[in-house]
């Protein structure tokens, strides 16, 4: 199926939820759009491609500190975009977006330096998809939100889970129809295995700008199981497995349940089994965020089973009249009495072969990522706020960030949202902006 084809018929074809079939009328006949990418490495790459599925865009710029990578995503995109022409090829952002001209950019690069590439893209004129978390701190992100609002840019946070259609599916016709009963209790967490081992430092090698992937952050030195895909277990690049899969979970229960940000969060944890290497994040921890009058619990463990193998990573929303558990693979609803409800994720690999070959391609989520595209195209068609939009990525990166920052200060922290700060705490309060290494300019000061 072409683009303008799975616009047009998706909606019966694919069974589209209802909210995406006007937005894709909305972006069928738009304009060709411009784009660039930050970072396209893996999720680059998977959210790009998912792009070029759906949107009527031409990609001319793709910038990355690793030259083998920059390269190899540029030969991939010349196959995969309708022109069938190859991007043009950064290894400095700067350099890319002093053309200002793109439309769209992408940033997949690692968390710390998501603000910088964010910002820099808002500037020079573009609307901006950022994966989560938006920021390594909490004055980046808010840093970051001002700058979204001030330049009038549409910014979408790669939280698909809020275009997943099973959960859109389960919000609607499950939680808005009462069906949970009072709400006042959810859990979040996952249970997912990771490795890491002994790994000897040394020099980078020679198609790999290490200075500059290392940034605003503190230097270390370069070692291989940093780089392409293992920084998020390093805390000079990461916010560690909560700023990358409770993101996600406690996103889509603020987004079920219509919660704004966490009024105080306590967290407990560290490094509980024993560990071979430098990866310094957490193994274990748990979280607790205080909504009002509902309460959302994370946890996380590297070792061990998990409670319920048929969902290792997800949600569980707690009512009086039944339970909803929810993943990536589907959602089971519970009730305390009557039929339990089941649904599985639609793959969609027959609409879209490509997704069958694609390396790396988690193809569960791939609709997930299809529909937060369009979703986002029909914010910059319309100049609204996308379903992921900027602030609702700033409030679950904060909560997420101040889990990392309670547990190790050891003690709750209260938060003020009107005014971007922890309440009573100053100790606490002068960790909300992490010290940046010279030449680079933490936004909060710029």
């Amino acid at each position: 199926m072409d683009r303008r084809g799975f616009l047009r018929t998706g909606a019966a074809g694919l069974a589209l939820p209802a909210a995406f079939r006007a937005k894709a009328e909305e972006v069928a006949d738009q304009p060709v759009k411009r784009v660039g990418v930050i970072g396209p490495g893996w999720y680059g790459k998977v959210d790009l491609l998912r792009l070029i599925q759906v949107a009527p865009v031409e990609v001319v710029s793709l910038c990355d500190v690793d030259k083998r990578m920059v390269e190899e995503a540029a030969e991939i995109v010349s196959h995969r975009q309708a022109s069938k022409k190859k991007p043009r090829t950064y290894g400095d952002h700067r350099e890319m977006l002093k053309e200002k001209d793109l439309d769209i950019v992408l940033v997949g690069s690692p968390d710390h330096w998501h603000a910088l590439h964010a910002i820099a893209a808002i500037e020079a004129g573009a609307d901006v998809y950022c994966q989560k978390p938006i920021s390594h701190d909490v004055a980046e992100g808010t840093a970051m939100l001002r700058a979204a609002r001030k330049h009038g840019r549409v910014v979408q946070v790669g939280t698909q889970r809020r275009s997943t259609p099973h959960l859109i599916e389960a919000r609607d016709a499950i939680i808005k129809e009462g069906k949970l009963g009072r709400i006042a209790f959810a859990e979040c967490y996952c249970y997912y295995h990771s490795g890491g081992g002994p790994v000897t430092e040394g020099p980078p090698p020679d198609y790999l700008d290490w200075e500059t992937y290392v940034g605003p952050a503190k230097m270390r030195a370069y070692n291989p199981s940093i780089h392409p895909r293992g920084w998020r277990g390093y805390t000079e690049f990461s916010n560690g497995i909560v700023g990358d899969m409770a993101i996600h979970m406690l996103d889509a229960i603020r987004w079920m349940l219509d919660l704004g940000a966490a009024k105080s969060v306590s967290s407990i944890g560290g490094i509980k089994m024993p560990r071979q290497g430098p990866r310094d994040i957490s193994d274990t921890q748990v979280a607790t965020f205080k909504f009002g009058d509902v309460d959302v619990v994370w946890q996380h463990r590297t070792w061990g089973s998990s409670p319920d193998p048929k969902y290792p990573w997800g949600g569980t929303i707690h009512g009086d009249k039944g339970t909803l558990k929810f993943g990536l693979n589907g959602y089971d609803f519970i009730p305390n009495e009557g039929t339990p409800i089941h649904r599985d994720v639609t793959m969609e690999l027959e609409e879209f072969p490509e997704d069958k070959t694609e390396k790396d391609l988690e193809r569960h989520v791939a609709p997930a990522v299809r529909y937060h595209m369009l979703d986002f195209l029909s914010a910059i068609a319309t100049r609204g706020k996308p379903v992921a939009d900027i602030e609702q990525g700033y409030l679950s990166t904060t909560a997420c960030l101040l889990a990392n920052l309670s547990m190790n200060l050891g003690r709750s922290v209260a938060w003020d949202p009107e005014n971007h700060t922890i309440i009573g705490d100053d100790e606490a309060r002068a960790l909300l902006k992490k010290p940046y290494r010279e030449p680079w300019t933490h936004p909060a000061d710029a």
